[in-house]
């Protein structure tokens, strides 16, 4: 049966994704979100499992048994804050988790996780210099960077023993509200679209098969990752039989990009360096084949799970899909529309083959039987003596 466009419940994307976006979770702190994640997948059938460092797993078997599987990876781990120091006017200094600015920090509304777990403790992130009827200009000329703002604590606290009267200390998690809208237009604003918005898009997809009926061509693995943020990502968790890996995540809007709100992303390469040649252009294909709305782009200051994965050793092909975000890791903006179209790839690539099924059912196999030349052009004289190009 070949791939059809199956009907998205955009309803429970929304839903999904703002209530995602609600529950903090800076790496390092992602149990909450976890098992939100779980009953999700529990609600549509879907049984998971968690590793020790936290990474879910969850399975779509497919009608074959041929040791080449695929997996869809994605992270509900978020950028944040941790507790660097307590100051003495009562303040907290802040340690970044993940790689993101401080200039969009400065205004933030903040959660600062104790060890009380019945106790959530809300502050502001400021500049050093925050009141203009007393710096005047200098509020304008202080530098960016963490070492020029503090966390001002709501409650009554002027010194590190108030600090510790309220049970703060170093190392202490600090979550960035998200303040999520869904505009009348479509657009969806928040922190923390990268990569709860890619996560939303997963499981609309997966629970639009469940709704349809149908039983993915190829054994289906989803791996939720914890730690990208901090570079880790789909280190560990990918089971062995997977031959191609679909990364989910966050696409740069950007001058000299050409991601688009509005439509999904298939990323050639990346700050790690390139995708897959072969299933890029696959996902391409399919896109093209029914009407997804694709544009491809290549990103140098990222990288994602799958670099991680690679990194690790995982044997298998890798890609990466995404949604369109104007001012990643930053005040981020994304439209309903470009997480309709990935849904929808998403929805068709679990309906199709993989790229080479024959091949990928062996880790690996005769040169000569590698059936690159269907995909990618080269002489159909196959290998010759002596290195090619040289009489």
């Amino acid at each position: 049966m070949s791939p059809k466009p199956l009907e998205i419940d955009l309803d429970y994307l929304r839903q999904v994704l703002l209530e995602l976006l609600e529950i903090p979770s800076p790496s390092g702190r992602t149990d909450h979100v976890q098992q939100y994640v779980g009953e999700r997948l529990s609600a549509l059938g879907i049984p998971s499992t968690l590793t020790r460092r936290g990474a879910l797993s969850a399975c779509l078997p497919g009608p074959r048994q041929t040791g080449a599987d695929r997996a869809i990876v994605v992270h509900t781990d978020t950028i944040g804050g941790m507790v660097k120091r307590l100051k003495e006017n009562g303040r907290l200094e802040l340690k970044t988790i993940g790689t993101h600015s401080a200039r969009f920090a400065e205004g933030a509304h903040v959660r600062i996780f104790t060890d009380d777990l019945d106790r959530v403790i809300t502050g502001q992130v400021l500049p050093l210099k925050a009141s203009g009827h007393r710096y005047n200009e200098a509020v304008d000329l202080q530098g960016v960077g963490w070492e020029q703002v503090e966390v001002r604590v709501d409650e009554p606290v002027e010194d590190i023993a108030g600090l510790r009267a309220l049970g703060i200390d170093a190392g202490d998690f600090v979550a960035f509200l998200p303040n999520p809208m869904i505009t009348p237009s479509g657009y969806v604003k928040s922190r923390h679209l990268d990569d709860k918005a890619g996560v939303a898009a997963v499981l609309t997809a997966l629970k639009a098969l469940v709704d349809a009926g149908i039983t993915p061509v190829v054994t289906a693995h989803l791996l939720v990752t914890v730690t990208e943020e901090i570079g880790h990502g789909a280190s560990h968790g990918l089971d062995p039989d997977v031959a191609e890996i679909v990364s989910v995540d966050a696409a740069v809007v950007a001058p000299g990009q050409q991601s688009r709100e509005h439509a999904a992303t298939l990323a050639m390469g990346d700050g790690v360096g390139p995708f897959d040649y072969h299933l890029t252009r696959n996902l391409a294909s399919i896109a093209k084949e029914h009407g997804v709305e694709l544009v491809r782009d290549v990103f140098e200051y990222y990288r994602s799970d799958v670099a991680a994965a690679v990194e690790a050793g995982a044997h298998a092909r890798v890609a990466l899909l995404g949604f369109g975000v104007d001012a990643t890791h930053g005040h981020e903006r994304t439209h309903l529309d470009g997480l309709r179209h990935l849904t929808q790839l998403l929805c068709l690539y679990l309906q199709s083959d993989l790229v080479f099924p024959e091949w990928d059912a062996e880790p690996e196999g005769d040169l000569a039987d590698f059936p690159s030349l269907a995909v990618q052009p080269a002489s159909e004289e196959g290998p010759r003596e002596g290195p090619i190009g040289i009489d």
